[in-house]
C-alpha cells in the first residue's frame, strides 16, 4: 500500500470541477499529486494508523441540520471512514448552526493558515446509503441527524464508482455476526415479499449496511406532480420523462467587478411537451427513522416550466464539460392569442 494504479487514480481523481470556486485551503489540497496526496492524508486526515485511503472524490454536500447551504468538498474514502473536508464558506454560511460543529478546542482562528472543517463519518456508524434517481446524487444516513449527509454528484459515474468502492471497503468490516437467518445472502430482501409489491430496491451488503435504490413509484410519482403543473391531469396517461438531471441555472450578478454568474443549483425536467425546473429536497427524503415530525417543505417545488412548443432557439457554449445551455422561448403572454385573432376577425 499503496499500489500504483491506485496512486495514479487517486491523482486522476483529485481535480475540482472547473464551475466551482474552493478556498484557498482546498485548492491546496487540489494541488497534491500521488505519494505527496496519501502522506497528506495520514499526516493531516486520518484518524487512525493503519487506515487506507481508497477512494477521492469532489462533490457538493448538503447536510441534515444545514439542508439550504450547498457546499463543495472533498471526499476521502478510507478502510475506516469517510472524511469530509469542508470548504471555508460553510462554517461562516450559517452562524447559527455553529453549535453543528464542535469548535471548543478549535485555535485555527489564531493560525495564519488552516484547512476548514473536516467531517467524519465511521463506516462502523453507517446504516443506509439511498441512492437518488438516475444515480446523479446519493445520501449517507448514520445514526443521528449529524451523521446524515448527501453528495450531489450530478454524475452517474462518479455516483456508481463511490459505491463500488464503499461496498468493497465495507465487506473489510469485521462486524458481529447478523441476527438474520444463514440463508440469506448479498442480494436478500429485494423488497415485501408478502404483498407482491416492490416496496424499494434495497439490498443489504454483508456488513448488514443498507443500499436502496428507487423503484418505478419515484417515477410515476414524479410525473403525477408534474402533470398536475401542468394543464391538468388529463396530461399522465400520455406523460413520459424524457430527462431527470441535477443541473444549475446561472443567474447573472450585474454591477459587480467582472459580471460575474451565480449558480442555483435546479432540478431540471425534460417531458414530451414541457421543460420544468425544480427546487427539489435532496436530503429529507425518504424521512430518516429517528425523524419525529415530516420536512418543512416538499420534495419538489416547481421553479419554472415552459412549452416546448414555445422554445425558439437553444444557444449552445463552446467550453468544455459542464456545457452551458440557454434555452430562448417566445416571450408570448397569451398563449392563445392567434387563436382568439382568429375567432375576432372572422366570427360575427
Amino acid at each position: 500500500y499503496p499500489s500504483e494504479f491506485l496512486m495514479q487514480k487517486i491523482t486522476e481523481d483529485n481535480q475540482i470541477p472547473v464551475h466551482l470556486h474552493v478556498s484557498a485551503s482546498l485548492q491546496y489540497v487540489a494541488g497534491l499529486k500521488g505519494n505527496a496526496l496519501v502522506e497528506f492524508f495520514h499526516g493531516n486526515v486520518a484518524e487512525v494508523e493503519n487506515e487506507e485511503l481508497r477512494h477521492l472524490m469532489w462533490s457538493s454536500v448538503l447536510f441534515y441540520k444545514t439542508p439550504n447551504v450547498e457546499v463543495m468538498a472533498c471526499v476521502l474514502l478510507s478502510t475506516k471512514a469517510i472524511y469530509f473536508l469542508l470548504d471555508d464558506s460553510f462554517i461562516h454560511a450559517d452562524e447559527h448552526q455553529s453549535d453543528f460543529w464542535n469548535k471548543e478546542n478549535s485555535d485555527c482562528e489564531n493560525s495564519s493558515f488552516h484547512l476548514s472543517c473536516c467531517f467524519v463519518l465511521k463506516l462502523n456508524d453507517l446504516q443506509s446509503v439511498n441512492v437518488g434517481l438516475f444515480d446523479q446524487y446519493f445520501r449517507i444516513t448514520g445514526y443521528s441527524a449529524d451523521h446524515i449527509v448527501t453528495c450531489l454528484t450530478r454524475d452517474s459515474y462518479n455516483t456508481h464508482t463511490f459505491i463500488q468502492q464503499l461496498m468493497a471497503v465495507l465487506s473489510l468490516l469485521a462486524r458481529t455476526p447478523s441476527p438474520e437467518p444463514v440463508d440469506k445472502d448479498f442480494y436478500s430482501e429485494f423488497g415485501s415479499k408478502n404483498t407482491g409489491k416492490m416496496e424499494n430496491y434495497e439490498l443489504i451488503h454483508s456488513s448488514r449496511v443498507k443500499f436502496i435504490y428507487p423503484n418505478e413509484e419515484e417515477i410515476g410519482d414524479l410525473a403525477f406532480l408534474v402533470a398536475e403543473k401542468m394543464d391538468g391531469l388529463t396530461h399522465l396517461l400520455s406523460l413520459n420523462i424524457l430527462l431527470y438531471v441535477l443541473a444549475f441555472q446561472v443567474n447573472r450578478v450585474e454591477g459587480s467587478a467582472q459580471n460575474t454568474s451565480s449558480l442555483q443549483p435546479k432540478t431540471l425536467i425534460l417531458t414530451s411537451s414541457d421543460l420544468f425546473l425544480f427546487d427539489e429536497d435532496y436530503i429529507s427524503y425518504p424521512l430518516p427513522e429517528f425523524a419525529k415530525e415530516p420536512p418543512k417543505r416538499d420534495k419538489y417545488q416547481l421553479a419554472d416550466g415552459r412549452r416546448i412548443r414555445d422554445l425558439d432557439r437553444v444557444l449552445m457554449g463552446y467550453q468544455t464539460y459542464p456545457q452551458a445551455l440557454t434555452f430562448v422561448f417566445d416571450d408570448v403572454q397569451n398563449h392563445d392569442l392567434m387563436q382568439n385573432l382568429t375567432l375576432d376577425h372572422f366570427g360575427e
